[in-house]
């Protein structure tokens, strides 16, 4: 879909889902303090997953330490049906504003485990340092140097299995994940990789603002759930370094306002955005698209009008079974560009090898 669709005037919802919102949105204010600090000690309630090298619903996962002295480890989780095909891998990146969450809070662990049966990849699921202990831009480091460590044979060969295709990467994530798959897909861009290469970005209603009020976060502002301008600040607050005079329009958060980077010259992927009727950073997400638009970059907008933040994490939603249906079309279209190109290039140059 091009074009985002007329938002309804009043979301529907399943009870069930209300009070699983009520609640979430409960916890999370509990423990974001005054102060600016974090309540780990209630996030212990927070229900996590071990690894299961016994398949759980087609998925067997394990978990890789990258850098004991930072705790950066990823989760992966390979579908045991596919083990003869060829298979990409995607990069994950979870959400929850930049403060909360791992690789293996049960929310994500279910969530990579259905990517990774639905569309037939292998997922690494980056569990990077949260703020307000570690700051901007310490989670993007961890996710480019994620992708700096599935490069080296060494651990490729030892750590992911024989049939994933690192030529092949997607990036992917979801709010605060959304936002930090953008930024490490641009890093990435200028790195020399030896063999990883990023084909394609998901980016499912990645975290963007700015100083600005805009459309949606009035409109919506303490009627949509899950999120409220007061608690995004707080996520930025939380995020942005100390002792320099940063604000919402830096450009990690105001990523397509006055201070953007230029990335017109820059080889993005091909990236689809996934928006919500009811999210307050629906109209941040559409000025982004049409950013990368402008920039000349491939990009696709999804719109789910009767939607909210984070939908995507509740399987007992249509639309959540809808977005991998959605995701799993864009992946098997870039794969084909990605194809036909390869062959494109292997004509050529047959043709240019001169006959004996």
């Amino acid at each position: 879909m091009e074009s985002a669709a007329k938002t309804p005037k009043s979301l529907t919802l399943p009870w069930t889902t209300r009070i699983t919102l009520w609640l979430l949105d409960i916890g999370l204010n509990l423990i974001m303090r005054k102060d600016g600090t974090v309540n780990r000690g209630l996030l212990k309630l927070v229900p996590l997953t071990p690894p299961s090298s016994e398949p759980i619903n087609g998925v067997k996962t394990y978990d890789v330490v990258v850098d004991p002295t930072r705790k950066l480890w990823f989760r992966v989780f390979v579908p045991t049906q596919y083990t003869v095909e060829d298979l990409p891998v995607m990069v994950f990146c979870h959400g929850s504003g930049y403060i909360v969450a791992s690789a293996d809070t049960q929310l994500y662990d279910d969530f990579c485990r259905k990517f990774a049966r639905e569309l037939h990849v292998i997922v690494v699921s980056v569990d990077y340092r949260l703020a307000p202990e570690h700051r901007h831009p310490a989670q993007h480091e961890d996710g480019l140097d994620v992708l700096k460590f599935l490069d080296v044979e060494e651990n490729r060969s030892k750590w992911l299995p024989g049939n994933a295709n690192i030529s092949k990467c997607f990036i992917a994530g979801d709010s605060a994940g959304g936002n930090m798959a953008h930024h490490v897909a641009v890093r990435a861009s200028q790195f020399n990789f030896q063999q990883l290469q990023v084909v394609g970005l998901v980016s499912i209603q990645p975290f963007f603002g700015g100083e600005e009020r805009i459309g949606s976060e009035i409109r919506l502002n303490g009627t949509a759930p899950v999120l409220t301008l007061k608690q995004t600040d707080w996520f930025w607050n939380a995020f942005l370094p100390l002792g320099e005079p940063y604000n919402r329009d830096h450009p990690v958060v105001n990523v397509s306002g006055r201070y953007a980077v230029d990335i017109s010259k820059i080889d993005l992927p091909p990236t689809i955005v996934v928006v919500a009727g009811f999210d307050i950073l629906r109209d941040w997400q559409i000025r982004y698209y049409e950013w990368l638009k402008k920039s000349g970059k491939e990009v696709n907008l999804v719109d789910y009008p009767n939607m909210f933040h984070g939908f995507n994490l509740l399987p007992e939603l249509s639309e959540s079974d809808q977005l991998i249906l959605e995701v799993k079309d864009f992946i098997h279209n870039v794969l084909n560009k990605v194809f036909t190109a390869l062959i494109r290039i292997l004509k050529q140059m047959t043709l240019s090898v001169p006959l004996l």
